[in-house]
């Protein structure tokens, strides 16, 4: 008959085998076929819904980028951000000046907040100076961030009301800088859910397409 260390030792080795199979089935196996079918089947969504320009990645789909002229002084950080005038622009970010992924998420402020309506002032007078248009005209994403502040599309409204100042600082005719937005205007999902949105870095790739 078997003594208790014998049987104890017993139960400790098929534990060990046990241990072994499942890290080889589980921390094996299983990522591994879950990465290839992904890489085969979902490649884009499963390596970040990356954007390319001439073999290079330029940004993701998913999460939205500045677009800004070159800094005069590029040694102090408390220069502010010029836009750049060829380019469509993003909506704010809560997450900072440079969409931080690691900074992603709201500004917390409620809409009684003073310093909240002042910066949506500010802003405000800020885009309708860019866009050469009335603040009254300015649309609402044009001025608050969204919820997690990387948002990278912006409302077919803002994205339309950029067309001249687009089209005046790359020297093209508006009609074609408007159908090119009328062309990255994304519909509802399903039909039915969230609203029609234009993604920023997707639009200016093909802008940059076009000379």
């Amino acid at each position: 008959m078997p003594t208790p260390l014998l049987v104890q030792i017993r139960l400790y080795l098929a534990a060990l085998r046990l241990l072994l199979v499942l890290t080889v089935i589980c921390g094996l196996a299983y990522p591994l076929l879950i990465t290839g079918f992904s890489q085969l089947a979902l490649d884009g969504q499963a390596n970040g819904s990356r954007l390319e320009r001439d073999g290079q990645v330029v940004g993701s789909r998913l999460l939205g980028q500045t677009f800004d002229l070159p800094k005069r002084n590029p040694a102090d950080p408390e220069e502010p951000a010029r836009p750049d005038p060829r380019w469509f622009q993003p909506r704010p970010s809560a997450a900072g000046s440079g969409y931080d992924p690691i900074a992603s998420g709201a500004s917390n402020l409620g809409p009684d907040d003073v310093g909240l309506t002042t910066t949506v002032r500010d802003r405000r007078a800020a885009v309708a100076a860019f866009d050469g248009v009335t603040p009254e005209q300015v649309p609402p994403d044009a001025v608050t961030a969204s919820g997690s502040g990387l948002d990278p599309q912006i409302s077919p409204a803002y994205a339309h009301q950029q067309v001249n100042r687009v089209a005046a600082a790359r020297g093209l005719e508006p009609a074609v800088v408007r159908r090119l937005v009328e062309e990255h205007v994304q519909g509802r999902v399903l039909g039915f859910l969230g609203q029609p949105r234009v993604n920023v870095l997707a639009l200016n790739l093909a802008l940059s397409r076009l000379g």
